[in-house]
């Protein structure tokens, strides 16, 4: 066997998504930034996209490009239907082409029903659930057209199990895994397959402002005692857009077993 055939095998195996574009929303810090990172180390080209931290983002980009990955940056909200649309647009015009979407982006407004505003659940509803809509309805198009696509939305086990405080995020995550599941029926004979990733508590800066007594209750629910790194996250994500190419409408739940 020569010498061209082997580096090309070896290729295949260490840097799987090589030719393949991926864009992650809310990938600028926490588990999109981890996501992205995983993807661009398997040889996708990453478009990065944030709302506000450009910093962070700038950072992610030279992280990926310092290991010899490619990533550009796409600036833009999700929860606003012309500009999520604008976003995956884009990348599009950059490429020419759009092979996984992962819609990461996700914000939390926590408070019990009877304290919350129309405020604190329309931005939870228009950013997490309404922003995967946009996103994915922009992409269709493309993916149906070249017949290949994977599609992994990040849901949480909040939307399986509900939380005390966070009826908005619950909707919004309950709502993702319901969309994810049609999405996979409709888009199945177009080789687009439709998955959710549903992760428990995950150390990020979403959990930076609880207490740490709280903390500490909330580990003790979790039968593995730790939360999860958000780079565990990224590996199930990297597993249904690489090797989940017969898996379609299902959740892979990272979670340490707080629900099952």
């Amino acid at each position: 066997m020569g010498t061209a055939i082997l580096y090309e095998e070896e290729l295949s195996l260490s840097k799987p998504l090589a030719g393949k574009v991926a864009l992650v929303t809310g990938s600028s810090r926490g588990i999109g930034r981890a996501i992205a990172m995983e993807l661009a180390d398997r040889g996708a080209v990453v478009a990065i996209n944030f709302r506000t931290a450009q910093g962070d983002a700038e950072e992610v980009r030279s992280r990926i490009r310092e290991t010899g990955g490619e990533s550009r940056i796409f600036q833009g909200d999700v929860a606003n239907r012309v500009e999520a649309r604008r976003i995956v647009s884009d990348v599009l015009d950059e490429y020419r082409q759009l092979d996984i979407l992962v819609n990461n982006a996700g914000i939390t407004r926590d408070r019990s029903i009877r304290k919350m505003t129309d405020d604190d659940w329309l931005d939870v509803i228009d950013t997490n659930l309404h922003g995967t809509y946009y996103c994915t309805s922009a992409a269709l198009p493309s993916m149906i057209g070249q017949k290949f696509g994977r599609i992994v939305n990040i849901a949480s086990f909040v939307g399986q199990a509900g939380n005390f405080g966070q009826a908005n995020y619950a909707a919004s995550k309950g709502g993702i895994i319901a969309f994810t599941k049609v999405l996979a029926l409709e888009l199945a004979k177009f080789n687009i397959t439709a998955n959710v990733v549903a992760p428990g508590f995950t150390a990020t800066d979403m959990l930076g402002a609880v207490p740490s007594d709280i903390l500490e209750q909330i580990k003790g629910k979790i039968p593995m005692r730790r939360f999860a790194e958000p780079e565990e996250i990224a590996k199930a994500v990297a597993f249904l857009v690489c090797d989940g190419a017969h898996i379609t409408g299902q959740q892979i739940n990272v979670n340490g077993g707080i629900y099952m």
